[in-house]
């Protein structure tokens, strides 16, 4: 049962009070609410109006900064957006919108408390739909893939990442077996969008530092391959800034593979498509997203890639009282010269549609007339690394050094509050002052291992560990190098210092699930 955000016996919408019931608390979904709850504070303050939010996690992540914190130029804190505290007016539901019935006005939710109060998801109504549930990662059925591999669309994952690289590190570091070194320093990323160009430009220029605080690695040692399956990779910022990355990458000793795709990764190898094996420990999967299933689970019609039909005005083609925008939404490009394109799923239109969205609902519920979507297309810029990038904005080609600061200077204005900006300034201009922090904290995915280990019983003495088989290769043998035990080695391994495979249109993402990045106007 919704507890607290909904109290029980009020799941419906209440005749006299209009529910917009907001489904996703990312790009679309954060930002629809907080123009809504501007433009109806006075339907608000007298109870005319609720916006009720449900969100699985109770923060908007701000992907563009996904792969500086992952080289840890940002706090992981510090590139999200704490919901509750910008959504100040809004009901704040923690939980997952299973499926709509928008026929009865009702939608089936789970939330935290669910399986607590064993009662089952609660059914709410609602009078007005937004569907702002934003993308997934669109998955292939690569033999392998689910065992072994790593996306990037949350800040656990970016975080997760990053300990993994310089865990790899630390096993490359104490291993005597070649074979063990080479898969641990070999990092795989599958997909040449701007989600998997800009992590691996990150990741490989933190790596790349980290070396030096090892006494037997070196640069050169760390081997970084990048698959995509067209024959270029960045597509938004063209063609000409496409291959310049190609070079750039390829200069930094990074092996790009274009028109290949990733076949296999059993058995921690990769195997690609122009016949290549590499031994790897780390497969990192960038290529594409999909509409979040909710949609899937719902009464309302859907185009051919299961994205929402929507109008220029951005309701729900055919259906009333439902609306929806970003990653989830098939939205018409009236500015394309081209009939019938729809608007990418990436940060740009995301965020401008959200204004809109919010104000055609401020409209629609006080008669009035609405208006439609128009926004013509600025162009891209993308992070390569501490200094370098590319950018192609209003016609305008930039790289290296300048592609990098307007990648800086473009999201820093665009990141919600100014809270999260000054922070985030604060960080970049310590890191300029001060050397990289080179710590992976790999405990923090399993934090009870160690107590688990110490509350546990204690472990046999060394002459009784093998209990069962004692000869060599015995099946009750214990694993070489491993203590016996829950627990394991202490993810603060070591420290130095002070201080695709898809369509184009399905690289990005946006709604609070992408890592498109886009110029253009900040629209607040």
């Amino acid at each position: 049962m919704v507890t607290a955000a909904i109290s029980r016996g009020e799941t419906d919408a209440s005749p006299t009070r209009a529910r917009i019931l907001v489904v996703g608390g990312g790009y679309v979904g954060m930002y629809t609410a907080l123009h809504l709850q501007r433009l109806l504070r006075a339907e608000l303050r007298r109870g005319a109006v609720e916006i009720v939010v449900v969100t699985p996690e109770p923060y908007m992540t701000y992907q563009p900064f996904l792969p500086e914190a992952a080289a840890g130029n940002i706090s992981p804190r510090h590139v999200v957006v704490p919901l509750r505290r910008v959504l100040g007016g809004c009901t704040i539901v923690i939980g997952e919108v299973k499926a709509v019935d928008h026929a009865k006005r009702s939608a089936t939710v789970v939330t935290l408390a669910t399986e607590e109060e064993a009662a089952g998801p609660v059914e709410v109504g609602y009078d007005e739909l937004v569907l702002a549930a934003g993308s997934i990662s669109r998955t292939l059925p690569v033999p392998g893939l689910a065992d072994h591999g790593i996306g990037f669309k949350t800040v656990e994952e970016a975080i997760g990442l990053r300990n993994h690289v310089i865990e790899q590190m630390d096993i490359a570091s104490s291993t005597r077996d070649p074979a063990i070194r080479d898969a641990a320093l070999t990092f795989v990323f599958v997909g040449g969008g701007f989600a998997g160009v800009e992590a691996l430009g990150e990741l490989e220029d933190m790596a790349r530092y980290t070396a030096r605080y090892y006494h037997n690695i070196r640069p050169e040692d760390l081997k970084w391959v990048l698959v995509e399956a067209s024959d270029r990779i960045l597509p938004e910022v063209g063609e000409e800034m496409g291959r310049y990355t190609v070079r750039e990458l390829r200069a930094r000793n990074i092996d790009v593979r274009l028109e290949t795709r990733l076949e296999s990764c059993a058995d921690r190898v990769a195997v690609l498509s122009d016949g290549s094996r590499f031994p790897t420990r780390t497969v990192v999967w960038t290529a594409g997203v999909k509409p979040a299933p909710v949609i899937a689970a719902t009464d309302l019609p859907l185009n051919e890639r299961g994205r929402v039909r929507c109008t220029a005005r951005l309701g729900v083609e055919g259906v009333e009282h439902a609306w929806a925008a970003g990653d989830a939404a098939a939205v018409p490009d009236v500015t394309a010269e081209e009939p019938g394109k729809e608007c990418a799923p990436n940060a740009q239109h995301a965020l401008r549609q959200s204004r809109v969205l919010a104000e055609n609902i401020a409209a629609s519920l006080r008669g009035r007339p609405l208006k439609e979507y128009a926004h013509k297309y600025a162009g891209s810029v993308a992070s390569l690394g501490l200094h370098k990038g590319v950018a192609h904005v209003y016609g305008r080609k930039l790289k290296g050094y300048p592609a990098w600061f307007m990648h800086r200077t473009y999201h820093l204005s665009r990141i919600p509050t100014f809270n999260r900006k000054a922070r985030v300034m604060a960080e970049w201009t310590l890191a300029g002052l001060f050397k990289r922090e080179i710590v992976s904290l790999g405990s923090l995915e399993h934090p009870r291992a160690e107590f688990e280990q110490a509350a546990g019983p204690p472990s046999p003495p060394p002459d009784q560990a093998v209990t069962s088989d004692s000869s060599p290769g015995g099946k009750d043998s214990p694993e070489p190098g491993r203590a016996p035990g829950p627990g394991g080695a202490r993810g603060v391994e070591e420290s130095g210092g002070a201080g695709n495979e898809g369509d184009a249109a399905d690289t990005g993402g946006a709604d609070g699930n992408g890592s498109t990045k886009n110029a253009g106007p900040n629209p607040d």
